[in-house]
């Protein structure tokens, strides 16, 4: 048995539900973080994709997205409404996986563990100041490497050797959807790093240039709105639009799932 089978086994342990045809995994945080440690421990690749209502929305949209997360090892619900849609049909999964919230729960058992991360996107003010930052918060994980997310096409090569050479447990990856999903799938096997995850706007959260939701406000699956409020002429077409386009698949969903 290899190491990446071992891994698979133990993701297989927890359920997957089924919503809209990709195959979320039923865990919480702290499963999820636990499953993270394993394959840092085991050095096995663990790809993780997240899904909110946007996300499922281009998914649907875009098949080369949509084969892109689904390459993925494991895919979390990013999102309180996929959390709602899953208990709605049935199907209901623990609870919501953020990927800011994962990301930063790598970073404190890093803390403890030694971990090494390389930081890839945003832009190379965020990035900087994300690296400075973890140093000063975690001063137990281990900034192997970094680099902003604006590059050319053909300099994709010479990162993915970079981020190899760093040899990191975790790559963060902080570059929107479909080129973040498209680097991960084209480039997993040259940079051979254990943990994968795409963060999507999380550097920027970390690095104070947005203000992320009160918890009240996550907690109430309204954190979209708090989002819309702070920059309303960036976010109001992904929110208000893939939001009631999600709304719908749901529905469709619900059809489906009771008329038969």
């Amino acid at each position: 048995m290899t190491v990446n089978d071992t891994i698979q086994i133990e993701a297989d342990r927890y359920p997957t539900v089924q919503l809209f045809d990709i195959p979320i995994k039923a865990m919480t945080m702290k499963q999820a973080l636990d499953l993270i440690d394993t394959a840092i421990a085991i050095s096995s690749p663990l790809q993780i994709g997240v899904v909110n209502a946007a996300k499922v929305v281009n998914m649907h949209r875009n098949p080369d997205l949509g084969a892109d997360v689904l390459s993925s090892d494991v895919i979390f619900a990013d999102g309180a409404s996929v959390v709602w849609a899953s208990r709605l049909l049935g199907n209901p999964l623990p609870e919501r996986v953020a990927g800011i919230d994962l990301m930063m729960g790598m970073l404190e058992r890093g803390n403890h563990k030694g971990y090494r991360v390389y930081l890839l996107g945003a832009t190379e003010e965020i990035n900087s100041t994300v690296a400075e930052r973890i140093t000063t918060d975690f001063p137990g994980v281990i900034v192997s490497g970094r680099r902003n997310g604006y590059y050319l096409p053909e300099e994709e090569e010479s990162i993915a050797n970079d981020i190899a050479q760093s040899e990191p447990d975790i790559l963060f990856v902080a570059i929107t959807s479909p080129k973040k999903e498209q680097f991960l799938s084209k480039w997993s096997d040259t940079i051979h790093v254990p943990i994968c995850h795409g963060v999507g706007g999380s550097f920027d959260v970390y690095a104070g240039k947005v203000k992320r939701a009160p918890l009240a406000w996550q907690r109430c699956g309204m954190e979209w709105l708090y989002r819309l409020v702070q920059e309303p002429r960036r976010m109001w077409k992904r929110y208000l639009v893939t939001n009631s386009l999600f709304f719908w698949l749901t529905i469709i969903e619900v059809a489906k799932r009771y008329l038969h």
